[in-house]
C-alpha cells in the first residue's frame, strides 16, 4: 500500500474507465482485434492498480470473487462453449449460433463470445491470483 494521494485520486477514477473499456475489448474481440485476454488483462490491471494503491485486502473486498474462484469459472465457461456444438453433432468448439430479431435489428450471439467470456475470467483470476500473492507476501 502505498501513502500517495495522488495514485489514490487517480486509481478511483480509473478503475471503473479501466474496466468498462475491458468489456469494450471483450466485447469487440470475436471481429475486431481484442477478445477475452487483452480485456482480461486490462481488468486485472485494473484491480493490480487498486492493490497497489490501497493494499491488497481493499482489492479483495472489491473483488467480492475470490480470484481462483473466478479462474475455475472462466474455465468452466470455456468448456461449456464447446458443449452445444457436440449436442448438435459437430465437432467440439465448433461455433453454434443464435440469431434473434428480423432484418437489420438482428442480434447475433455465439458460442465464441462464450468462450471468449470464460478466457476473460481465466485471465482475471490468474493474473490477481499471482499479483495478490506478491503483495501479500511479507518481506
Amino acid at each position: 500500500m502505498t501513502e500517495s494521494l495522488i495514485l489514490r485520486t487517480a486509481t478511483r477514477l480509473l478503475l471503473s474507465l479501466m474496466l468498462l473499456f475491458s468489456i469494450f475489448i471483450l466485447l469487440r474481440g470475436h471481429n475486431e482485434p481484442g477478445g477475452g485476454f487483452i480485456g482480461g488483462l486490462i481488468a486485472a490491471s485494473a484491480f493490480a492498480l487498486h492493490s497497489i494503491a490501497f493494499g491488497p485486502a481493499a482489492a479483495r473486498q472489491l473483488m467480492v470473487i475470490d480470484p481462483k474462484a473466478l479462474a475455475a469459472a472462466g474455465v468452466l465457461c470455456a468448456v461449456a462453449a464447446g458443449l452445444p456444438a457436440a449436442l448438435f453433432g459437430d465437432a467440439f468448439m465448433r461455433a453454434q449460433w443464435l440469431h434473434w430479431g428480423e432484418g437489420e435489428a438482428t442480434f447475433h450471439v455465439g458460442t465464441p463470445l462464450l468462450f471468449d467470456i470464460g478466457v476473460f475470467l481465466v485471465v482475471i483470476g490468474a493474473v490477481l491470483t499471482i499479483v495478490l500473492a506478491l503483495e501479500e507476501e511479507d518481506v
